[in-house]
């Protein structure tokens, strides 16, 4: 989100329009009826400038949580809380010498329950453990055993309860695995080589395997006064690379890969011929330079009649380690961000994986959640040409007898900021 004088003096769509205010409410009105079962919080990260700071880069500013309680059919309240890092104190990221405060960077950018700990997470700082009531604990460096910046995408395995992750940086090592046990304790971390610092948003895990994203976004020293220091690089090529998890110093297998770009990954599997296959979003150079280069320089946005950028589409990635071969296939020519599943199948084989269209930052396309079956039907919960959404997450049912017999939940604004509401849809029968 960035600051309101910014979307006044561009014209830009209200809904970017920063959030100015912590607030507190109770007993939310609820349209239709909340299944009695769901019973817990509801909660969602993104960046939000504080009051009286100019747009930067678009995804740089302080962290704020917005939560819903929900239970017994009652939505009993929502609140919103900044992110209190470093950073939000005044705190500056790089220190005397070069030396780097990894508890500085605005938590921005996700939020997951781990081993009893609620996590607010950025992938260029430690994580910041808050409370159920979204109140900021303070930075978490796991006993003291993390020593870089931890990912904002981790990833749960349903088996064993461990949480995989990684830290990538600009100086080296430039890649870090992590694993935390399932009590929530760093039981291992190793570097992982790689030539150069690039932007390692997501990756995937399989039931034995890591899947890299080594993309041609590279730490360029001359971008550092731009917010995110990072820039698409043709010479980098593009690659990636398989490492079993079951064994602490597995080498990494690496396969080419046609240039791109994946901010997010929806989900990976092992085939029965031990394949990867790997389902993520993905950018070409075109589309992710441009909306990369929007970003950048929100201080100076186009106008609000320019054409969306950035438009990216689920894409499939098999890779096959006996050959060392790897084949690409587009899944949909739809626009998409965000892609989601059924946590209790991360890294198997998933029928259902969920979307959303219309996110681009000057999109004025209709917004929709999109729900893909690898079964081959596609259907969409439309939202109008006057709401935006974000993320569909996917809570399942307390007696599920299907993957996806469960809701999606999601916060769908309208486009001119003035008001939002949480979706619970059925995710078996989302309305057409």
């Amino acid at each position: 989100m960035i600051d309101a004088d910014t979307v006044t003096r561009y014209g830009l769509p209200g809904h970017l329009r920063s959030v100015p205010d912590e607030i507190d409410a109770r007993d939310l009105r609820v349209t239709g009826a909340l299944p009695p079962e769901l019973d817990g919080r509801y909660i969602r990260n993104g960046p939000n400038v504080l009051p009286g700071e100019a747009a930067g880069h678009l995804q740089t500013g302080p962290g704020m949580l917005h939560g819903v309680r929900l239970r017994g059919g009652r939505a009993e309240w929502y609140r919103n809380r900044w992110v209190r890092t470093g950073r939000f104190h005044g705190r500056p990221f790089v220190g005397p010498g070069g030396r780097l405060d990894l508890t500085a960077p605005s938590a921005n950018t996700h939020v997951m329950r781990h081993a009893d700990r609620i996590l607010a997470l950025v992938e260029v700082g430690f994580p910041h453990q808050v409370t159920p009531d979204l109140e900021t604990v303070g930075a978490c460096d796991f006993g003291g055993r993390l020593t870089t910046a931890m990912t904002a995408h981790p990833k749960c395995d349903p088996s064993t309860g461990d949480l995989h992750f990684f830290g990538y940086g600009m100086r080296p090592p430039y890649l870090t695995y992590h694993r935390l046990d399932a009590a929530g304790d760093l039981v291992h971390s190793r570097e992982i080589h790689v030539p150069a610092g690039t932007m390692m948003h997501d990756f995937a895990i399989t039931a034995h395997h890591v899947v890299w994203l080594d993309l041609p976004m590279t730490f360029q020293l001359q971008l550092v006064d731009k917010g995110m220091p990072y820039g698409w690089d043709d010479a980098y090529g593009a690659r990636l690379g398989v490492m079993r998890h079951d064994r602490p110093d597995a080498p990494v297998q690496w396969f080419d890969i046609e240039p791109c770009f994946v901010f997010h990954v929806a989900n990976a599997h092992e085939d029965p011929s031990g394949r990867i296959v790997l389902d993520a979003v993905r950018y070409t150079r075109e589309e992710f330079t441009s909306l990369w280069g929007l970003l950048s320089r929100m201080v100076s946005p186009p106008d609000a009649s320019a054409p969306a950028v950035g438009r990216a589409h689920l894409h499939r990635w098999t890779l096959d380690p006996a050959t060392g071969a790897a084949a690409e296939t587009p899944l949909d020519d739809r626009a998409v961000e965000f892609p989601t599943v059924n946590d209790d199948l991360v890294g198997r084989p998933s029928r259902h994986t969920y979307t959303v269209t219309g996110t681009e930052p000057l999109s004025k396309d209709t917004c929709a959640i999109v729900k893909y079956d690898a079964a081959g039907a596609t259907t969409a919960y439309d939202l109008g040409p006057d709401t935006v959404v974000g993320e569909a997450v996917f809570a399942p049912a307390a007696d599920a007898r299907a993957e996806d017999d469960g809701w999606l939940m999601a916060i769908a604004t309208t486009r001119d900021g003035s008001a939002s509401r949480l979706l619970v849809l059925d995710a078996t029968d989302l309305p057409a």
